[in-house]
């Protein structure tokens, strides 16, 4: 399971074999959730809302990149790592 981004803790995951909706997962302190990345919604799981918040904001400030790593893991290709949270 690649990771591609860690910060405060957050562990952000793609894997390369995941099926549609474009999605990564974020793991924190034992939980897990799946953020949509077209829509930045939830689609399952539950983390702390602290956590949740970072995540989000790092999304929407990653975006682009995700949606290419997206494109790379459905090509069977390691996703790029993306810079954490500032």
């Amino acid at each position: 399971m690649p990771i591609i981004s860690t910060f405060y803790g957050i562990i952000i995951l793609m894997y390369w074999d995941d099926h549609a909706p474009p999605h990564f997962h974020a793991r924190y302190e034992g939980n897990e959730v799946i953020i949509d990345i077209r829509t930045l919604k939830v689609s399952r799981g539950k983390i702390s809302q602290r956590a949740l918040t970072l995540v989000l904001e790092w999304a929407q400030d990653h975006h682009h990149e995700l949606m290419e790593d997206w494109e790379l893991c459905q090509r069977t290709l390691p996703p790029k790592k993306i810079s954490p949270l500032r």
